[in-house]
């Protein structure tokens, strides 16, 4: 027989249909339950089904605040990712942080101390670029290129200016990465070397051709070299070191009083068939009117040039001396050792008036003209 307590509607419905099938149960009060085999999952679904608004809303709940969290979360993370994007193009700004700009007409003089009583140390170009370490009143504390030291800020652009000022005279160099890289007078391996550029040296670019070239400046001529062999890349000029330099033994005080006079010049601009110092100078031009100043004539040219004075070879060159380079066998470009392994000459309309390695493209010849 089957045992039946207090039981409800269902408890009795199901009490009498298992007892129609000679199962035996036992229903409990409506807060027990049912323990029936086979049926317990019945029940609980029935169960769910009945609390399930219940827990949808709670779910609900649950679902809306974690929204609410994930957005939050979400802004966080766009907030912060901006503000590591704009702080990496303030730190990737041409490779400075804290940019100044020189605003001159020829050289800013930096020192090795704050006041015009400082040593003199190096100075930067028209438009050369600096990182400023800091500013104390009327002087800042800058880095730029080789040189540390000291110049006055109503000559230095910073902030905003410095940034705009920068973007007019940023410009493109192909760093050579390679022991001699072939500068090309087309953008083909068939065609003639010009001549050989030594590694790290930088040259101008007027144009990236999509084939794996780039045009480039050789001082004032227009060349081509291989992209695979260079990294392309933007930079500003900088400050240009003034140390007094160390001769040894032997050279004449005409000789560093030449050097240092010519260097006086750096900055100005390179203007074809120019002869002046100051308003503009080609290569030759730049050449002659320096020895002038010191009582020695030269031809015009930097064709005429090379045939003046004595040959002599690159590692007995001394500062004065004359080196010639060349473009596909005829002299086209004349420059004055300086000592340490540099030259001072006029470049290119871009670049003006510069300093460069003696062996920025392979010289062609050596000349000694002063005694």
């Amino acid at each position: 027989m089957m045992r039946i307590k207090e039981t409800g509607k269902i408890g009795l419905f199901l009490a009498v249909l298992f007892f129609a099938n000679g199962v035996r149960a036992e229903a409990a009060s409506t807060y027990d339950i049912l323990r029936v085999a086979g049926f317990d999952r019945v029940m609980a679904e029935a169960e769910y089904e009945e609390n399930a608004p219940a827990a949808d809303e709670k779910n609900t709940g649950l679902e809306e605040d974690t929204q609410q969290e994930e957005t939050i979360q979400d802004a966080e993370v766009l907030e912060t990712a901006q503000a590591q994007k704009e702080a990496k193009s303030i730190a990737n700004l041409w490779g400075y942080t804290n940019l100044g700009i020189a605003q001159v007409d020829n050289h800013l003089n930096v020192r090795d101390k704050a006041g015009e009583d400082g040593e003199l140390v190096g100075k930067m170009t028209k438009n050369a670029a600096c990182e400023i370490l800091s500013i104390d009143g009327e002087w800042a504390h800058i880095k730029s290129g080789k040189v540390e030291g000291y110049v006055h800020t109503d000559y230095l652009l910073t902030g905003e200016d410095a940034k705009q000022r920068a973007a007019e005279v940023v410009y493109t160099v192909a760093k050579v990465n390679t022991t001699t890289l072939k500068v090309r007078e087309q953008p083909s391996t068939e065609c003639p070397v010009i001549t050989l550029v030594a590694q790290d040296e930088r040259l101008e670019v007027v144009e990236q051709k999509p084939e794996g070239w780039a045009k480039i400046m050789l001082d004032d001529e227009e060349a081509y070299v291989s992209t695979d062999y260079c990294v392309i890349e933007q930079e500003l000029d900088t400050a240009v070191t003034m140390k007094e330099l160390m001769y040894g033994n032997g050279i004449s005080n005409t000789r560093i009083d030449l050097c240092q006079y010519a260097k006086q010049f750096v900055g100005n601009p390179y203007v074809w068939g120019g002869t002046s110092l100051t308003k503009g100078a080609d290569c030759s031009g730049f050449v002659q009117s320096v020895f002038r100043h010191f009582g020695v004539s030269l031809p015009r040219s930097s064709r005429e040039q090379v045939n003046v004075g004595t040959k002599i070879s690159l590692a007995d060159a001394q500062p004065g001396d004359l080196i010639f380079y060349a473009k596909g066998g005829t002299i086209n470009h004349v420059a004055l050792y300086i000592g340490n392994g540099q030259v001072v000459h006029a470049s290119s309309p871009k670049t003006g008036i510069r300093i460069s390695n003696a062996t920025y493209r392979s010289p062609a010849a050596v000349k000694r003209v002063l005694k």
